[in-house]
């Protein structure tokens, strides 16, 4: 756990992003923050330059159009060409026909790392149709939490995609059809700031470029990264009775200041 921390300190990754204009500047800030060096580019003139130069890339569907498309189709492509790392946050996927079509033809076209997603963007890839509040989890995907029958889906997932799936909630389920991991770290709170799972897919590009020969658990401690700083976080703000800007810079701040030595002792891992 702490080698995988400390590669991403060693090799500050430079991770192109093609992501939603909502939460850009807090991936770019969380990038940073984690040791990873973030560019965001999503003209398709300068895809080809992108993929030679930079370590990995970062697909977010948050605020889609057809020219974002065109251009997240040929960077990752260029990108698989090189077995460059592709991370895909299909935010929103099962509430618009253009989300849920864009992220099945990602899916069919390119050779993805990782698909992160809340349960009910996953359960849309999973069965191929289904149901999102806007881009948050259904109601009934918070209130029916299964957590063996969640497993077994992540792991079929991610055999049949030959992807890892990072599922985030609750708890986080992350699977590459061999090792799964479950995550408990994280506060209710967090769900209160707007783009902190766009956040954790931005800082999981780095930790999979800077550890190729251990992604899945490479997904686990980055999961673990920003859960942790989200307990951090909201103690500070609760005790100086602050509010959600405040609990947005605290999670950055807190994984900027993270030690390993701090990781190590604060992440709640476990290996099923």
């Amino acid at each position: 756990m702490k080698t995988i921390f400390k590669n991403v300190q060693k090799t500050k990754p430079l991770i192109h992003h093609i992501t939603n204009y909502v939460t850009v500047n807090d991936c770019a800030n969380i990038q940073i923050a984690c040791g990873g060096s973030p560019i965001m580019a999503d003209c398709i003139d300068e895809m080809q330059d992108m993929s030679n130069i930079c370590s990995g890339l970062v697909l977010n569907i948050g605020t889609l159009n057809k020219t974002q498309i065109e251009s997240m189709l040929f960077a990752g492509k260029s990108y698989g060409n090189q077995n460059k790392p592709i991370i895909l946050d299909p935010v929103g996927c099962g509430a618009t026909t253009l989300r849920t079509e864009t992220t099945f033809k990602l899916i069919d076209e390119l050779k993805l790392s990782v698909i992160r997603g809340n349960l009910s963007e996953i359960k849309t890839i999973y069965n191929k149709t289904g149901n999102t509040k806007g881009v948050d989890v259904a109601e009934e995907d918070l209130i029916n939490l299964d957590t063996t029958s969640i497993i077994k889906m992540a792991s079929n997932l991610a055999t049949k995609l030959n992807s890892i799936i990072v599922i985030t909630g609750q708890i986080d389920i992350i699977s590459d059809g061999k090792d799964t991991y479950i995550v408990k770290n994280g506060n209710p709170a967090m769900a209160n700031v707007s783009g902190t799972g766009c956040m954790l897919t931005s800082i999981l590009g780095a930790y999979v470029a800077s550890n190729p020969e251990n992604p899945t658990t490479a997904c686990a401690v980055a999961t673990a990264l920003i859960g942790l700083a989200g307990e951090k976080a909201n103690s500070y703000v609760e005790k100086n009775n602050l509010g959600n800007a405040s609990l947005r810079v605290g999670i950055i701040d807190a994984i900027s200041n993270m030690t390993s030595n701090d990781l190590i002792e604060g992440i709640k891992i476990e290996k099923v």
